[in-house]
């Protein structure tokens, strides 16, 4: 017996045939001059491409507190930034955080009415417990190499309406690459979609990731008259033990290839509501009813090519049931504007196996059956930052600055982070505080280094690196250590420290151009 999980949807009532309709081709709005851009691949390529965060700061979050205060540490809400993560982010660290850059909420990773943004998983991974992603009203965004697991929309806790990572209102180019998404029962279970795309939501791709163990993979278009969505590309994933949805798309274009398709229970591809899917050499095994129009009489339509069929089971057709196969035939033709390179499909297990999910190295198929590491001739786009125990080269500008704060602790000075003596520090007067560099004239900066003093290393928390003449954030973190940023001409430079577990003391606060 076929492994199943326990909560499969049931199947409507199958009544006649729908006819079959004649070829139609599909227009596409002209091919940008923009190349794929950043890594990006597929409709994530179109409309000026997807870059994400490229050529912005760099910062790190442990916590989806930090991840908030990094998007709303920018200058503006559209300031380039890449945010690395790593660690477990749950509900209990991830608070709502204000500020002009950015709109977030409690309980979900809100990247709402944003742009030029990069969220990665770095170093021993980044899984997000139970809590969802949500992108809204927002453009060029990419997520890499994350985990999102086992959201709800009914029980305890709650985020994002169930849905793993979500996209709604007037969403551009986001790419979506070598993640896992993965529930642990359907609808009756308490959760929703893993990847759903509604309100006009556009050039998206989601490319070698796992979706698994749900009851709904995702959808594009929340009902059959959300049909403003489209331009969607599926290529190198693994949908493993879905019931539905893989995806189930409502108008719009979506261009499915080298997909493996494992264990999809009750439907997959399911094209409605004028909508047109491309379907190339993908495998699908041990699954029933893989394409068609399922639980509608709103007929979508499919291009098939190069295809694998391996012990699929097809339901007979019917009303609101109009499966592809046995045998399936393309109704419709479907020109895809991007250039990209099909796997033959009988090599997509393997290649899917070893290169699709989070944690895999961001490895990618060359278009010969063979996974291949990242060129490393290419520069990363999402380098770790540099090593805090290693302060920039050059002079100290702060030797010979003045210094001032927002409060000073008993027996410490704030011309003690400007000495030179790790034995003397500033402390605030409780664990919350800000220390200034000055200068009598403008002078640049492109970073500082932070040391604690010795016996209350660890002890800074969360930060924010600030232009004191105009007010605007320069960088934002967690920890002492070396901070750089795009060089910039001040006269005040300020470390404020907004969390910390206890009392911080800074030994020294060195700034470099």
């Amino acid at each position: 017996m076929r492994r199943r999980v326990g909560f499969r949807l049931r199947l409507f009532a199958a009544l006649a045939l729908m006819a079959m309709v004649a070829a139609t081709a599909v227009a596409f709005p002209a091919p940008t001059a923009s190349a794929a851009t950043g890594g990006a691949t597929g409709f994530a390529t179109q409309n000026g491409g997807t870059t994400g965060g490229a050529g912005g700061q760099t910062v790190r979050a442990t916590t989806g507190t930090a991840i908030h205060a990094a998007l709303c540490g920018r200058a503006s809400s559209s300031t380039p930034i890449t945010i690395q993560v790593e660690g477990t982010i749950n509900h209990g660290n991830t608070s709502k955080v204000s500020g002009g850059s950015c709109n977030t909420a409690a309980g979900v990773i809100e990247l709402k009415q944003i742009s030029n943004v990069t969220l990665v998983g770095v170093g021993n991974g980044a899984v997000f417990d139970q809590l969802g992603i949500h992108v809204r009203e927002s453009s060029n965004i990419i997520i890499q190499n994350v985990t999102v697991r086992n959201v709800k929309k009914s029980g305890s806790p709650t985020s994002n309406g169930g849905d793993a990572i979500g996209m709604e209102n007037n969403v551009r180019n986001v790419w979506v690459d070598h993640v896992t998404l993965e529930a642990s029962g359907g609808e009756s279970e308490g959760y929703d979609g893993l990847f759903d795309l509604k309100n006009n939501t556009r050039y998206v791709t989601l490319s070698y990731s796992v979706l698994r163990n749900s009851g709904r993979g995702g959808l594009v278009g929340s009902s059959e008259s959300d049909t403003s969505n489209g331009f969607i590309t599926y290529h190198h994933n693994l949908y493993e033990n879905i019931d539905s949805r893989a995806p189930l798309l409502r108008g719009g274009i979506g261009h499915m290839y080298n997909n493996h398709y494992l264990r999809v229970n009750d439907s997959g591809i399911n094209s409605r509501a004028g909508a047109r899917a491309r379907v190339d050499n993908n495998y699908f095994e041990d699954s029933k009813d893989v394409l068609g129009t399922f639980y509608t009489n709103e007929a979508g339509y499919w291009q098939v090519n190069g295809n694998v069929f391996d012990n699929v089971r097809w339901s007979s057709p019917g009303n609101q049931n109009n499966p592809a196969g046995p045998n399936p035939q393309s109704n419709t033709s479907v020109s895809i504007p991007y250039a990209h390179s099909l796997d033959g499909a009988n090599c997509v297990p393997s290649v899917v196996r070893d290169t699709a999910g989070a944690n895999k190295g961001n490895r990618v198929s060359d278009g010969n059956c063979v996974p291949q590491n990242p060129d490393p001739t290419d520069p990363p786009d999402n380098p770790d930052p540099p090593d805090p125990t290693d302060p920039p080269g050059g002079t100290n500008l702060s030797l010979t600055a003045d210094a001032d704060g927002s409060s000073k602790a008993s027996g410490t000075s704030y011309g003690n982070v400007r000495d030179g003596d790790m034995n003397t520090y500033w402390s605030p007067t409780g664990s919350t505080g800000a220390i200034s560099i000055k200068w009598p004239s403008a002078t640049g900066v492109s970073a500082v280094t932070i040391r604690e003093a010795s016996g209350a290393t660890g002890v800074i928390g969360n930060w924010r690196v600030v232009n004191a003449d105009t007010g605007s954030v320069l960088a934002t973190g967690n920890g002492a250590g070396t901070i750089r940023f795009a060089s910039t001409s001040v006269r005040k430079i300020t470390f404020e420290i907004t969390s910390a577990n206890g009392t911080p003391r800074v030994a020294e606060y060195e700034t470099y151009a």
